[in-house]
C-alpha cells in the first residue's frame, strides 16, 4: 500500500510514460503528464488526488468510506482522494494509466499507441 507522496510519485515516473515529469501547481509538487496536473498529494488532507468521475466518486465513497475521502475544496471537481496507506498499487497504476492517455493529444496518443503496441 502506497502511504507517502514520495511512494506515489515514485511510482507515477517509475511507470515510464512519456510526457511525465515533475512539476508543482499552486505552490505544491505535483507529477504532469503532457503538461497537466496528473499525480498529486492533497494539502488539506493526508491523501492523494485521483481523478475520478462525480457518479464513480459517490460509488467509492460509498463502497468503502476508510479508503477513499473528500474534502469540501474537491467538491465541486472531478477527484477523489484516497487516504495514505491505503492506495493499492495496483488499482493506482491503472487509473494514472488511463488519465495518462485521457491527458496525451489525440494525435500524439495514436503515434504513440502504433509505436508501442
Amino acid at each position: 500500500m502506497i502511504a507517502t507522496h514520495a511512494e506515489l510519485r515514485a511510482l507515477a515516473l517509475g511507470m515510464g510514460l512519456p510526457e511525465a515529469a515533475d512539476g508543482t501547481a499552486w505552490g505544491y509538487p505535483c507529477v504532469k503528464a503532457h503538461g497537466k496536473m496528473w499525480c498529486w498529494w492533497s494539502p488539506y488532507v493526508d491523501a492523494a488526488v485521483f481523478k475520478c468521475a462525480k457518479d464513480e466518486r459517490e460509488m467509492f465513497l460509498a463502497a468503502d468510506p476508510d479508503t477513499f475521502t473528500l474534502h469540501p475544496h474537491y467538491v465541486p471537481h472531478n477527484l477523489i482522494l484516497v487516504r495514505a496507506g491505503r492506495i493499492d498499487e495496483g488499482w493506482a497504476t491503472a487509473r494514472l494509466l488511463q488519465h495518462w492517455r485521457d491527458a496525451a493529444p489525440k494525435r500524439w496518443l495514436k503515434a504513440w499507441d502504433t509505436a508501442n503496441p
